[in-house]
């Protein structure tokens, strides 16, 4: 077995000075974050790869079913965010408790016992709105051929919403646990099985219909049931996450928490919606200049968003890093952990920016296989689209890093206003207005959503520096 990593307050003590095994506290803070982080960053890339498998196969259907399913995520994803702040609020929670040292193991039980009872109480509303997928699409305008094929891919991911959910939470439990690697051998096996879901699903192998769209929802939905059995699975069976005994007493409420879990759940699930909201309420815009656009912007967004969860992984990091520190009431500690978190991120982003700047052409056109006209015009124009995401990459790292520190010092709130401000007061109309009011379309959109970006940056991690001075 993997041995559980020490992420507690003591790894970080600092040396005496002039001792011979004195290590720079900066540098031993960077090691603990990166043995964090690392399991992290991959996770989150195996979960991108399982709607990369969607996106790349979709594409092989045209870029009807690609533009469809790319509205239709927008749908699943709004509910998904407001299913995912309570649960986000377990980290934390959690790593606050383990810090202070109280009775660790009976507050850690309480809290992942309400975190899995707040989806019970989130989920069946949320999958009924998603049973109304296609009306929804059709109320916000869309192309009621796309309508029609969103609303049925939506439809199976509904199924599938509650264990995605879960296995969520029992992520985010066992991170703040120090066993972040639980969630990466998940992840990797749920790649495989997302991948021959999609194969026979929706291309009709292995002696199975050939269904399409509906055949991606259903692959994509049985890969988050999957995903919440294996999670549970390892929770029951390895050693270090079964002494936590998490689910002892699951029928027994503990209401303060439970009251926590949602007092600072719900802003952190409102800060990701008014980013997230942001950049689905621009592709349902993109929609409006055609198929063309519509994918290209897909293709783009779907880079930009895999080479963004490298930094999410270390923004996790982060969170578990600065609820240690603040938990033990170390503020010289917090700092470390967010600024440490920051450079990081940026360090590795800014590689990615350079990437996606100089190799855009060869990189959209991974996502197709055919040379024909109609696919060339998407490339062309992805193109275009990547090379401003490269310029917002650092924004973007420092923005999500900020957020998450701030979640560590559970200051949700305020994030939440940031991020409402930064996106729909700055990002949201300037986008509107430049695609809109200067008729550069598409590339009008980025722009905006960069700029948004660039706000959220400046105010996230300027709050973090201020909060992080007491």
């Amino acid at each position: 077995m993997i041995e559980l990593i020490d992420i507690s307050p003591s790894a970080l003590a600092e040396p005496r000075q002039g001792t011979a095994s004195g290590r720079n506290p900066w540098i031993a803070e960077a090691r603990a974050l990166l043995r964090l982080a690392w399991p992290l960053a991959i996770t989150q890339l195996s979960q991108m790869a399982v709607m990369t498998t969607d996106v790349v196969m979709l594409g092989r259907l045209g870029k009807h079913a690609l533009a469809a399913a790319a509205i239709g995520n927008t749908v699943f994803y709004f509910t998904w965010l407001i299913g995912i702040g309570p649960v986000s609020a377990l980290a934390p929670m959690i790593a606050q408790a383990r810090g202070a040292r109280k009775t660790a193991d009976a507050e850690v039980r309480r809290i992942a016992r309400m975190g899995l009872w707040s989806i019970v109480l989130l989920a069946p509303p949320l999958m009924l709105i998603l049973l109304f997928g296609r009306q929804i699409l059709l109320l916000a305008h869309q192309e009621p051929s796309l309508a029609a094929g969103a609303g049925v891919f939506v439809s199976f991911l509904a199924i599938g919403l509650p264990f995605s959910l879960i296995y969520q939470g029992l992520r985010n439990t066992s991170t703040a646990l120090g066993r972040p690697t639980s969630a990466l051998w998940v992840m990797a096996a749920t790649i495989v099985f997302n991948a021959c879901g999609d194969y026979a699903l929706i291309f009709g192998h292995f002696g199975l219909p050939k269904l399409g769209l509906m055949g991606a929802g259903l692959a994509t939905s049985s890969s988050y049931v999957f995903s919440a059995l294996a999670m549970a699975g390892i929770v029951a069976l390895t050693p270090a996450l079964r002494r936590q005994r998490l689910l002892r007493r699951f029928h027994r409420w503990d209401l303060a928490k439970l009251k926590e879990i949602f007092r600072l759940g719900l802003p952190i699930g409102l800060t990701m919606m008014f980013e997230a909201m942001m950049f689905n309420v621009m592709t349902l815009v993109m929609g409006a200049f055609g198929a063309n656009a519509l994918a290209a912007h897909q293709v783009a967004l779907n880079v930009a968003s895999i080479t963004f969860m490298v930094p999410l992984g270390v923004a996790m990091a982060a969170t578990v890093r600065v609820g240690l520190a603040a938990g033990a009431e170390d503020w010289p500690g917090v700092r470390r952990a967010g600024f440490t978190a920051m450079g990081m991120a940026a360090a590795f982003i800014s590689l990615c920016g350079v990437a996606m700047a100089t190799c855009g052409r060869q990189i959209a056109g991974l996502y197709f296989s055919s040379g024909s006209a109609d696919d060339q015009a998407v490339i062309a124009l992805a193109v275009v689209f990547l090379r401003v995401g490269a310029a917002f990459q650092v924004f973007d790292a420092l923005q999500v890093v900020g957020a998450l520190c701030l979640r560590g010092l559970k200051d949700a709130r305020a994030p939440m206003m940031l991020a409402a401000a930064s996106y729909w007061l700055a990002g949201a109309p300037m986008s509107l207005f430049l695609a809109f009011g200067l008729h550069l379309q598409g590339l009008g959109i980025w722009i905006g959503l960069a700029f948004g970006l660039l706000v959220a940056a400046v105010s996230m991690v300027s709050r973090f520096n201020g909060l992080s001075r007491a």
